[in-house]
């Protein structure tokens, strides 16, 4: 029988995430994700999914998962190295790879199993990785996980970098890899791949990014940041389920013996599942369909660049970017949430972001832009973030 102390402990530690105000909660979505969702039977404009290009209830993705399933069943009820990998797996990482201009690639079940599963194989106790403060919570833990030293430098600062991968180095550093995301999501900056790269040059160090906020629109033929740079990172990660689909699935992309030897080592990769059929086939429709998609990244960032002006004109404080995440800067936890409730009676689906998602002070409504949405759509959600702004006091 569980101790009902340690029931009472946790009690108590919810009861204090709910005073604080930092409370997180679910909204149920009533059929497909989309720049349109259903929730409690009301039709709401959707401005904080990952749906950058509108891919998720794309029918030539159902399709494409469909057939997969038809041809291949529903799931491999096994790991890869024992006999759950099908030729649609091998077709997906030759595919990515080709997109990526790698030498391969390895799936993953998530971005996060990814990155929580690539340091350790490629790095010992001899090595160091230098690290973004801001990196995400699945580089954060895959450091943690290797018996690499951890060097930490601030965000997007590149003179700290020189000093971290210096210091690494002066401190006997066999390999060097530097750790970055692409996108920092939860401000939508770029990080500052080219001079990354120039550093590394330069000392001789490895690059990794992490560019699931990218991937499919970013970039030339949507080939991320390090394409939109005109730079190459060593190894990259990303994910199938923001730009590419929505659904679910990770993966590694780099040189072939980082690939080869991960698929030996790689804990996640080796005691996970392998992704199911109608992921992978949705997969290969999505890479055919994002190619030839630059009429969606046109008009994503025509929206993005729309709505940023909308925004700054209403007088919200924005964050400056380039990048389709758009976060509206309130300070306040339950400002936050306040404002993203009349947002929901006006029909407008955000979400506030607050501590531990976002440092204290940091409180943010992340809005994201999608290529499906319309002028009128921008229109309506700037006239409900104005109404709500000026009822909750985050407008004057």
């Amino acid at each position: 029988m569980t101790d009902s102390r340690f029931l009472t402990h946790l009690k108590d530690t919810l009861a204090g995430i709910e005073a604080e105000g930092l409370m997180k909660r679910e909204r149920l979505i009533e059929g497909a994700q989309g720049a349109h969702v259903t929730i409690g039977g009301r039709r709401m404009l959707n401005l904080c999914a990952n749906n950058y290009l509108g891919l998720a209830d794309d029918p030539r993705l159902a399709a494409a998962a469909k057939a997969a399933m038809d041809s291949h069943g529903y799931g491999m009820a096994s790991v890869r190295f024992i006999c759950g990998t099908q030729d649609l797996h091998r077709q997906l990482e030759t595919r990515l790879a080709a997109f990526l201009g790698t030498e391969d690639a390895i799936l993953f079940a998530a971005c996060f199993d990814a990155n929580g599963g690539l340091f350790e194989p490629l790095l010992g106790p001899e090595d160091a990785i230098v690290s973004d403060s801001l990196n995400h919570a699945s580089i954060i833990d895959g450091v943690r996980l290797s018996k690499a030293k951890r060097y930490r430098y601030a965000n997007n600062d590149m003179a700290d970098l020189e000093v971290q991968v210096l210091t690494a180095i002066k401190e006997g550093a066999r390999f060097v890899m530097i750790a970055t995301d692409g996108v920092f999501s939860m401000d939508g900056y770029l990080a500052n791949l080219k001079e990354i790269r120039r550093i590394a040059d330069e000392y001789g160090c490895l690059v990794m990014v992490d560019d699931c906020h990218a991937t499919g629109f970013m970039g030339p033929q949507g080939r991320g940041t390090p394409a939109h740079a005109g730079v190459k990172a060593d190894i990259l990660t990303g994910t199938l389920g923001k730009a590419l689909g929505g659904a679910l699935g990770g993966y590694i992309a780099g040189p072939q013996p980082v690939v080869d030897l991960l698929r030996q080592r790689a804990r996640p990769y080796l005691f996970s599942n392998a992704l199911p059929p109608a992921v992978v086939g949705a997969a290969l429709a999505a890479l055919d369909i994002v190619e030839g998609a630059d009429n969606l990244r046109r008009q994503l960032f025509h929206n993005a660049a729309y709505w940023r002006a909308g925004l700054e004109s209403a007088g919200f404080r924005l964050l400056p970017g380039e990048h389709p995440i758009i976060p509206v800067m309130l300070g306040d936890a339950p400002l936050a949430q306040r404002f993203a409730a009349e947002l929901d009676a006006r029909g407008v689906m955000v979400s506030a972001f607050f501590f531990p998602v976002v440092p204290r002070g940091g409180a943010r409504i992340r809005t994201q832009m999608n290529a499906r949405l319309t002028m009128d759509d921008l229109d309506q959600a700037l006239t409900a973030f104005e109404d709500a702004g000026r009822k909750v006091g985050a407008l004057k």
